[in-house]
This record gives structure tokens, C-alpha cells and sequence, in this order.
């Protein structure tokens, strides 16, 4: 008499659901880049259906002049990230520049830049040593560096910056004004020289792989030879250029000059870096990524507006977005 043949193993009913969602996790972390603009175009026609007249050459202009300013910003956040760091100064570094650029507007375009871009030097500097030499953390050394220059401007807009709120007309046309027929702003074009001088510096560049390097295993670095402090130092210089050059161009944008005019771009900075896949805890992620959370922003920022949502109310989004992203993170480095 022939045994009964056991029963085979059979498959949990969901089985092909949980399949399907591993593979679509994967395919997510294998393809950032491809998420990122899959989102982006879905913003884009969320905005085109709220606003007709959004997918037009001039709403997509809007967009991207408020794009370039930002997209800089988060440059400067991106390399300081990398390292483990953060800049919680450079948008009052950026209203600083503005009104330098002002100030020395009389004298020339090319004199405004670079005395602008000077504030940036310094300050960055500045950060750059207390971070490193000193060692305070970023958080505290920034912190502290926003409000030494809010009291530093206060009281030279009453001194020796009284009536610094206009810039030079090559500076407004820069930064607001286009070409080809009105279609593309200048800006952008600023913001894509920065962009490619950017990724290269990051990916083809010794510099850049020190970045990353130190943002993973500083102790490494150190180990290896390696003058950490000298590294640390540069990102900090190069975040307060890359913070003097967005106000600038903040300042031509808005045609004038205040205590308050970047300082709405600080979240948002710290924002598209997170969205585009760079690590709070350093050494992962890049500036290709940031551009496209920079985009992403700026749509974002054009239906809330389009939708009524006050300023107050986007600083609230833009928060959770950092706390959320930062959350995923956390939780993927434990697991890891």
C-alpha cells in the first residue's frame, strides 16, 4: 500500500505582494536619480493642473529664477553634509554679500561681486577655524556665526551701509533678466556653471574624495596622512562663496536689499540636499541629486503659493521634510 504523498510547501497568499515590494525597494535604491525626476514631473503637472498658466515659458521662468538662488544655497549645504557638517550661517552670509554688493555698487559691477564674494571668503573661514581648530561643533559655530552677522549688518545698515539697498544694473539683469527670446535666465545659466564645477570637483577631483572620506571615517583620513582640518576648512570657505554668490543674485532678483532676504531659504537649503540624497551623517550623496531636490522645491513652492499657503505654513513643510528624511536615514544606518 502506497504512502500518501506529503503536501508540498505552499506560498503565503501575499506572497507575490511582499515579492513585488522588495523588488520596488531595490529598484528605488538602485535608481535615486530616476525617483527624483518621476517626482519632479509629477509636481510639475500637479502645479500645470492647479495653474493653467504654469506650463508656460513664463511659469516655468519663475520657477527656475527661483530655482538658481536656492540650487546654490544647497551646493554649499551638500559639501559641508558630506563631511558631517552643516551651515546654519550661510543665508545670512548670503544677505551679507547683498548688501556689500550694494554698497559698493557706485564703483562697479565687477568691484560689487568681489567684495560681495569677500564676505563669503571670510565668514566661511571664520566657521571653517572654529569648527576645526577650535572644536565647536557646527551646529553651535554656525548658530552663533548667523547671529554675530545679523548684529554686525543691524548696526552697519545704520553706519557705514546706510542706504546700501539697491545693486548695480548688471547685477538686476544677471539676475533677473533672460535671453533667447526671454526663455532662459541668466541665473540659470550662473547656476549651471556652478553646478558642473561643482560635480566635478566632487567626483573627479582628490578634493572630493577627501570630502567624502572624511564624512565617512574622519579617524581614516587622519590615519592615512590626511590634514583633516585643511579639508574641513575649505568646505566651509567654499560654502560662504558658494552662500555670497546665491545672495547676490538674490539681491538683483528682488531689486533690493534687506535684513530678512534670504533668510526664508535656510530650511529649503537644508531641504533639497536631503531630498536629493545626501546624508546628514556625511559621506553619502552628491550635488546631482541636490539640483534635482532644488527643482523639486521650487515647484513645491509654486502650488503652495498657487493654493494660498502662507510662508509661515511652508516653513512648516519644508521642516518636515528634514525631520522625515533624516528619520529614514537614521533608521537605515541602524539597520545597516
Amino acid at each position: 500500500m502506497s504512502q500518501p504523498t506529503p503536501p508540498g510547501p505552499t506560498n503565503p497568499p501575499n506572497a507575490g505582494l511582499i515579492a513585488l515590494s522588495v523588488r520596488s525597494l531595490a529598484f528605488m535604491a538602485g535608481n535615486p536619480t530616476l525617483i527624483l525626476l518621476a517626482v519632479l514631473i509629477i509636481l510639475v503637472g500637479v502645479a500645470g493642473n492647479i495653474q493653467p498658466g504654469y506650463l508656460t515659458v513664463a511659469g516655468l521662468r519663475t520657477t527656475l529664477l527661483q530655482a538658481a538662488p536656492l540650487g546654490i544655497l544647497a551646493g554649499a549645504q551638500t559639501i559641508l553634509m558630506l563631511m558631517g557638517g552643516i551651515d546654519l550661517s550661510v543665508t545670512m552670509i548670503a544677505t551679507g554679500a547683498a548688501y556689500v554688493a550694494a554698497n559698493q555698487s557706485p564703483n562697479g559691477a565687477a568691484v560689487a561681486i568681489l567684495l560681495g564674494i569677500v564676505v563669503g571668503l571670510v565668514a566661511g573661514s571664520v566657521n571653517g577655524v572654529g569648527v576645526t581648530v577650535f572644536r565647536v561643533n557646527p551646529l553651535i559655530m554656525t548658530l552663533a556665526m548667523s547671529g554675530i552677522l545679523l548684529g554686525l549688518f543691524t548696526a552697519w545698515t545704520q553706519t557705514i551701509l546706510r542706504g546700501s539697498t539697491q545693486v548695480t544694473g548688471f547685477i538686476k539683469i544677471i539676475s533677473a533678466g533672460s535671453f533667447w527670446d526671454n526663455r532662459i535666465p541668466y541665473s540659470v545659466v550662473v547656476w549651471a556653471v556652478i553646478s558642473l564645477l561643482l560635480i566635478w570637483l566632487l567626483r573627479r577631483t582628490g578634493w572630493g574624495r577627501l570630502i567624502y572620506a572624511t564624512g565617512d571615517n574622519e579617524v581614516a583620513v587622519r590615519l592615512a596622512g590626511v590634514q583633516v582640518w585643511q579639508v574641513r576648512i575649505s568646505g566651509y570657505v567654499m560654502s560662504g562663496i558658494l552662500g555670497a554668490i546665491s545672495g547676490i543674485l538674490l539681491a538683483g532678483r528682488t531689486g533690493a536689499v534687506d535684513l530678512q532676504l534670504a533668510s526664508a531659504f535656510l530650511l529649503p537649503s537644508i531641504a533639497a540636499a536631503v531630498i536629493g540624497g545626501t546624508s546628514i551623517f556625511g559621506g553619502v550623496g552628491g550635488y546631482g541629486g541636490t539640483i534635482l531636490g532644488a527643482l523639486i522645491l521650487s515647484v513645491l513652492n509654486a502650488i503652495l503659493t498657487f493654493l494660498n499657503v502662507g510662508q509661515a505654513i511652508q516653513q512648516v513643510v519644508y521642516g518636515l521634510i528634514v525631520l522625515t528624511l533624516a528619520w529614514g536615514y537614521a533608521g537605515l544606518t541602524r539597520r545597516g
